[in-house]
């Protein structure tokens, strides 16, 4: 069953995020007023240190980013997503440098890419 629902998972979520965050959970929304749903995925980096350190000690996480990413099926998702933070032999702050979103919005790449080439709208003109 775990393979299934890793390869699922595989099929659903942008593949940098479906191979290096664990999915932790989901959640339903009714949104208000509306015969519409939304869905939220809470996506955590997995525990394996950047560029494979072994100088590196868990720091917690950054706080949620959240990023609206393709709807799966009717439903409107929201990625939230904590990044890991880590802790070298000096004391400094360490992690990876993550592009989760289009820049200057809260939109995945990829749904940034298919909206101005397939609807023709320009997120960063929204």
């Amino acid at each position: 069953m775990d393979n299934a629902y890793k390869l699922l998972v595989s099929y659903i979520l942008p593949k940098e995020i479906s191979e290096s965050f664990d999915l932790v959970n989901v959640a339903e929304e009714k949104l208000r007023g509306k015969d519409r749903i939304m869905l939220h995925l809470y996506l955590d980096e997995k525990a394996t240190p950047p560029d494979d350190r072994t100088d590196l000690k868990p720091n917690g996480f950054y706080p949620e980013s959240n990023v609206l990413d393709f709807p799966i099926r009717e439903y409107t998702t929201v990625l939230h997503v904590r990044r890991r933070r880590w802790l070298d032999t000096t004391g400094n702050t360490v992690s990876r440098n993550w592009k989760l979103a289009a820049e200057g919005t809260r939109i995945s790449p990829e749904f940034a890419a298919f909206l101005k080439e397939v609807v023709g709208l320009d997120p960063n003109n929204c």
